[in-house]
């Protein structure tokens, strides 16, 4: 298989490229940080039937698409590129425009930046999968994170239309809605993290929904049924049970 993974250089994009490493596979590892990204490919260059990096920032849009037309055809992409701001519980700290900007071209955007790119040649195949790394955190958003909460929500709404309209070309849409996994994006969190997982175990946990296709794939469960109870209570409760945990 050819696989295309976004965020490569490190977290859940390092070990999909670990772990989808076979001399059956063909990789193309894509970040902006060219020195994490060529260790990798290093590290990964005998394993596989080639491991191939594209240098690029997801938020460069144009630059972006210009290196991905480079690609003629392709089994599986990883929309797994994504940043936090982080939690913060400073009742004076708003987030500026700049922050909220940047984290929805680089969670959403860039999501579609690639598949205006890779949708043509899925579609010309009549096969493909296209996988979106989102978050348990798109099901409940706490006041702390309400901006990487809302900006994965509409990753949601965005994978689940692009599943009906090219669903008749053959072409798989899975979901992934993690909860907390040790990476980059959860060292900067200062809370206890509920069921956190290593990250090798919650990678192999995604690898095997890609591989059943699943539509949506939401873990831990236990996690998972929280937040569904919690969605169940009247919105003046939540709100209470909300604020006392925040």
């Amino acid at each position: 298989m050819k696989i295309l993974i976004t965020g490569a250089s490190s977290g859940l994009g390092a070990e999909l490229a670990r772990q989808y490493a076979s001399l059956e596979n063909e990789l193309i590892l894509l970040a902006r940080r060219e020195d994490k990204l060529y260790a990798l490919r290093k590290e990964l260059y005998e394993k596989c039937k080639s491991v191939e990096v594209i240098v690029a920032d997801v938020t460069e849009f144009k630059i972006l698409q210009e290196k991905l037309k480079k690609i003629e055809s392709l089994d599986i992409v990883i929309l797994n590129a994504g940043i936090s701001l982080g939690h913060c519980d400073d009742e004076n700290y708003i987030p500026t425009i700049d922050e909220f900007q940047k984290l929805y071209e680089v969670n959403v955007l860039s999501a579609h930046a690639v598949l205006e790119v890779l949708l043509p040649i899925f579609k010309a195949q009549e096969s493909g999968k296209i996988v979106f790394i989102s978050s348990l955190a798109s099901l409940f958003s706490m006041p702390s994170s309400k901006i990487y909460s809302s900006s994965k929500r509409a990753l949601n709404a965005y994978a689940e239309g692009i599943r009906y309209k090219y669903n008749r070309y053959g072409i798989k849409v899975v979901n992934i809605l993690p909860g907390f996994i040790k990476s980059e994006l959860t060292d900067k969190n200062e809370f206890n993290m509920p069921f956190i997982l290593e990250t090798s175990e919650g990678v192999s946990k995604i690898i095997k929904a890609i591989e059943k296709n699943k539509r949506e794939f939401i873990f831990p469960l236990r996690f998972y049924l929280i937040i569904k109870l919690l969605n169940l209570f009247p919105s003046f409760l939540r709100e209470k049970i909300v604020n006392s945990i925040n």
